[in-house]
């Protein structure tokens, strides 16, 4: 190799070893040491002056301290003359943010989850209604009181609300002080839906963090990026400078074909309608069938008129609170009662989750195919409703195997059979509590060749089909 040299940082150490394995180079030493009050401070060892310098540090584990000491890695390569720094980011940091305020929370992903003892895996999960709190309906004057601390700003106060809320049928509702200021603005505070969006059609602003990431690493030094499977294509559109997105699709067709018995005859399943151009470019490939499930979607349902009498009749039925299944053999004229009730004694808003299959999974082996699993929440309980509809084996085939919170507990509950993910992200404890369950493929041979290739400055798109 001429004048190359590979550093890593601290979120993947083995992936950086394993690239360097396969360059047959020795990887650079860096020294990366903490201050007292949590600063980063970074010693590059070996001499990169006119060197061509790719710093390996993938967007998993803490992703703030990783991504900032990957600025300070290349900021220090580029004062000390290095001629060319690359980015090498396999996980994308930032990449994955929802664009409606709280997103999550209404969904049913929490950005924090605790381990549970049992797991349904249903569509409609169990989440507050907004406006509210752990179930119990909240004040206007509640709410505004716990998430600006008006009147004496005590967490002892703060802490008397959130008990007697929990306890209590009937919310405390909070007596303002004598001193207010501006009372008419916090008195009247708008509702949103699962949209963000409130009843005079205002959506609420969220940051985008494309732009930002995109110039932080620039200004830091950094004149190409490698990553792969970014969560949306369009992230590249943000950078001036040259970005390589590999494909993780070679390596998972490669996989299906070798591993997979009578593939052929495999149902290829996308879990969400934004993957669906994903699944189908594998299913193309791999000469399978495709099916789509149509990921819950939650509708306002407000201030409806008064059910007919045919409509009375029919929502009298018993309702489970599963969601409804939309398949061509049972869907009748009259299941749309089912999947909204009126209720013209209630005007607050009613959040109704809903789920579509489409395609024909009955006796078949099915195969998941996702670029990212966080919380693994939309996996799961893709996999369960692929259960319910006949699937005789379900694989779930993943880029990015984050299993974040409480992931890794759902996912070895679940009614996933086998999980295949890529080593962008450490996976060695996942293989730990997972087992046999858990398959793991290198992508180190793929980064190593876009290396290889840029540094002698050949192409790069053999990888897109061909991976390595």
């Amino acid at each position: 190799m001429r004048d190359l040299v590979v550093l890593g940082g601290k979120s993947h150490p083995l992936l950086t070893k394993s690239i360097c394995r396969n360059l047959t180079l020795e990887e650079g030493k860096v020294d990366s040491r903490k201050f007292a009050n949590g600063e980063i401070s970074i010693e590059i060892k070996n001499s990169v002056r006119e060197k061509d310098v790719y710093i390996v540090q993938s967007g998993c584990g803490d992703v703030n301290e990783t991504f900032l000491e990957l600025l300070i890695m290349m900021a220090a390569c580029k004062t000390a003359s290095a001629k060319r720094v690359t980015a090498v980011l396999p996980l994308f940091p930032y990449s994955r943010q929802p664009d409606t305020p709280m997103l999550p929370n209404l969904t049913g992903a929490p950005s924090v989850a605790t381990k549970k003892e049992e797991y349904t895996f249903d569509s409609a999960p169990t989440t507050p209604r907004p406006l509210s709190r752990d179930g119990v309906r909240s004040s206007y004057f509640e709410k505004e009181s716990n998430s600006t601390g008006l009147g004496d700003g005590s967490v002892k106060e703060k802490d008397s609300l959130r008990v007697n809320a929990t306890k209590a049928p009937q919310p405390t509702r909070y007596t303002p002080k004598s001193i207010v200021t501006n009372a008419a603005s916090i008195n009247f505070l708008p509702q949103i839906d699962a949209q963000g969006k409130t009843e005079s059609g205002y959506k609420q602003w969220i940051s985008p963090n494309g732009t930002l990431i995109a110039n932080l690493l620039t200004t830091a030094g950094a004149d190409r990026v490698i990553t792969m499977d970014l969560h949306d294509p369009q992230f590249q559109g943000f950078f001036n400078i040259p970005v390589d997105n590999l494909y993780s699709r070679p390596i998972l067709q490669h996989y299906i074909t070798d591993y997979i018995p009578n593939y052929r005859e495999c149902v290829i399943v996308s879990p969400d309608s934004g993957g669906a151009k994903r699944a189908t470019s594998i299913a193309d490939h791999v000469g399978c069938t495709f099916a789509l499930i149509h990921k819950e979607r939650r509708v306002k349902v407000s201030k409806a008129p008064p059910p007919s009498s045919s409509s009375i009749s029919s929502e009298n039925s018993p309702i489970t609170p599963q969601t409804a299944q939309f398949t061509p053999q049972n869907h009748t004229p009259h299941q749309h009662h089912h999947h909204q009730p009126h209720n013209h004694h209630q005007h607050a808003p009613r959040m109704v989750a809903t789920t579509m299959l489409v395609g024909d999974v009955q006796d078949k082996v099915c195969i998941l195919i996702d670029d990212l699993v966080d919380t693994s929440y939309t996996i799961t309980r893709a996999a369960k409703l692929l259960k319910d509809e006949g699937a005789s084996y379900v694989y779930a085939l993943v880029t990015h195997g984050i299993f974040s919170g409480d992931a890794v507990n759902r996912l070895k509950m679940s009614q996933i059979d086998k999980i295949v993910t890529t080593n962008s992200v450490p996976q060695s404890e996942h293989v730990t509590i997972l087992g046999d369950k858990l398959e793991v493929l290198d992508v180190s041979r793929v980064f190593a060749e876009a290396i290889r290739r840029i540094n002698n400055g050949e192409s790069v798109s053999m990888l897109f089909d061909h991976g390595w």
